[in-house]
C-alpha cells in the first residue's frame, strides 16, 4: 500500500539574496489566473481520496508568487491544513545530507574518491551478492531474494558511490534481506547501526549500475559526517545548515511546540485514506538515530529556503554554504538515464535527479532541473533556466 502523507510541492524561480518575501504573481511574472490551476489541480487528487491535503509553494525572482493550503492536515479531527504544517519529508532529507557532505569536501575533509572505509574501517573488504545465472537480482518492492554466493568487492565503495546511488549498499532484493538480520535496534544511533552493514554483501559491484538505496547508502553518509565533523549529525546540520538559512521548523525531532503541526501520514488503501498505525514512521517520540536517508521533518516555507540557497549558486542572505561550482557537481548528470522503468532523459547527480532531457522523460521542466521527492508525497523542483520578464537567472524549486 502506498503511503501518503499530504503533498508538498516547491517551485521557485531566480535568485536572490534577501529574505522571501510573499509578492503579487504579476510582479515577477506569472499569471495569478494560470496560478489557481495549482488549488484545481491538488483538489481533484484531495477529492479522488489519493491525498489528505497539501501546502503549495512557487517562488521566482527569490520572491514567492504563490504560498496556499488544500484540504486537511487530520482528517478524524477535521484539521485545516496550515502553511506551517510539519511534513516527514523522507527521501528530501538526502539533498541536505548531500550539502553536509560537500561542504565537507569544500574544506578538504573528504574527497569524492575516498573510499568509506577511510573513515569506517568495517566497510573495508565488502562481498558482493552474485547470483546462481549471474545476472541482477529482479527489483521490486518486496521482490523476494534468488539464491546467491558472495564474490569479494572488485572495489572498495566510496563516497561517490553513495551520493549517486552505485554502491549497491542495500540497494535491492539480496542484500535488503541480508540487512533486515542486522537490523537497527530503535534505541540505537548511527554510530552503533552503520557499521554492522558492511556485514551485509553489495547488490553488485560498485559503479557497475544505478539503484537506489532507499536508507543505508545516506545514513552512511550522516555518519561520515559525524565522525569527521565530530559533532552529531543532527548538531552539525543544525548549526552549519539550518540555523544560517533560517530553516527555524527542519530538524529531525519535532516535539513540544511544534508536535501540534505534524500533519498526519496516511496510507491509500482501497476503502480509503488510513491514519499510518506505525508509531514510528508519525515520529511521535524522539529518536536518536538520525537518518540521513529520510529522516528530517521540515515545512514548505522552510524547505524553499534550502532551495534557493541551491538555487544562488550556494548562499543565502549573506550566508554561504557552498560555492557555485559545487553546486553545478551536484546538480550535473553522473549516472544518465537511471530510475528502471521510467521514461528515459532522467539522470542522477549528487543526490537529486536531473532532467536531462525534458521531451524524453515526458516533463515539463527546463533541462537541467533538478530535485527528488519524499515517500510520503513530497516534492522539490530546482529549475535554474526558467526565466521570467526579468533577464535574471531562474530555477525551480
Amino acid at each position: 500500500m502506498k503511503r501518503i502523507l499530504t503533498l508538498v510541492m516547491l517551485v521557485a524561480f531566480s535568485a536572490a539574496a534577501a529574505p522571501l518575501e510573499i509578492v503579487k504573481p504579476e510582479q515577477v511574472g506569472f499569471s495569478a489566473e494560470r496560478l489557481k490551476r495549482i488549488h484545481e489541480s491538488i483538489q481533484r487528487h484531495i477529492e479522488a481520496g489519493d491525498i489528505s491535503g497539501a501546502v503549495t509553494l512557487v517562488a521566482r525572482k527569490g520572491q514567492i508568487a504563490h504560498f496556499e493550503t488544500h484540504g486537511l492536515m487530520d482528517i478524524e479531527t477535521r484539521k485545516t491544513m496550515s502553511k506551517d504544517a510539519i511534513f516527514r519529508i523522507a527521501s528530501m532529507t538526502k539533498p541536505i545530507t548531500a550539502t553536509a557532505v560537500l561542504m565537507l569536501i569544500e574544506e578538504g575533509k573528504i574527497r569524492l574518491t575516498d573510499p568509506v572505509s577511510k573513515f569506517i574501517p568495517e566497510f573495508k573488504e565488502m562481498k558482493v551478492a552474485a547470483t546462481k545465472d549471474g545476472t541482477p537480482a529482479p527489483g521490486g518492492r518486496g521482490a523476494p531474494p534468488p539464491p546467491f554466493y558472495v564474490v569479494p568487492a572488485n572495489r572498495e565503495i566510496t563516497i561517490r558511490d553513495l551520493l549517486t546511488h552505485t554502491s549497491g549498499l542495500v540497494s535491492g532484493p539480496i542484500s535488503t534481506s541480508e540487512a533486515s538480520k542486522v537490523a537497527r535496534k530503535p534505541e540505537e544511533t548511527l554510530a552503533d547501526y552503520i557499521p554492522r552493514l558492511a556485514m551485509t554483501p553489495l547488490e553488485f559491484q560498485p559503479g557497475s549500475r544505478w539503484s537506489y538505496s532507499p536508507g543505508a547508502g545516506f545514513d552512511t553518509l550522516g555518519r561520515i559526517v559525524e565522525i569527521v565533523s565530530g559533532q552529531s549529525f543532527d548538531q552539525f546540520l543544525e548549526q552549519r545548515v539550518f540555523r544560517p538559512l533560517g530553516m527555524k521548523d527542519t530538524a529531525f525531532n519535532a516535539v513540544d511546540d511544534r508536535s501540534p503541526r505534524r500533519a498526519t501520514i496516511y496510507q491509500k488503501t482501497p476503502t480509503g485514506l488510513q491514519k499510518q498505525t506505525n508509531q514510528n514512521q508519525n515520529q511521535l517520540t524522539p529518536t536518536k538515530y538520525f537518518s540521513g536517508a529520510g529522516g528530517l521533518m521540515s515545512t514548505a516555507e522552510d524547505y524553499v529556503l534550502f532551495g534557493q540557497m541551491l538555487l544562488n549558486g550556494g548562499q543565502l542572505n549573506g550566508n554561504r554554504l557552498l560555492a557555485p561550482r559545487t553546486v553545478e557537481l551536484m546538480s550535473s548528470v553522473y549516472v544518465p538515464d537511471t530510475l528502471p522503468g521510467r521514461p528515459r532523459g532522467r539522470g542522477f547527480g549528487l543526490s537529486v535527479q536531473i532532467v536531462s532531457d525534458p521531451v524524453a522523460a515526458n516533463f515539463r521542466v527546463s533541462e537541467g532541473s533538478y530535485g527528488w521527492d519524499g515517500a510520503f508525497g513530497t516534492h522539490f523542483w530546482v529549475d535554474p533556466k526558467d526565466r521570467g520578464p526579468v533577464d535574471d537567472p531562474d530555477v525551480e524549486l
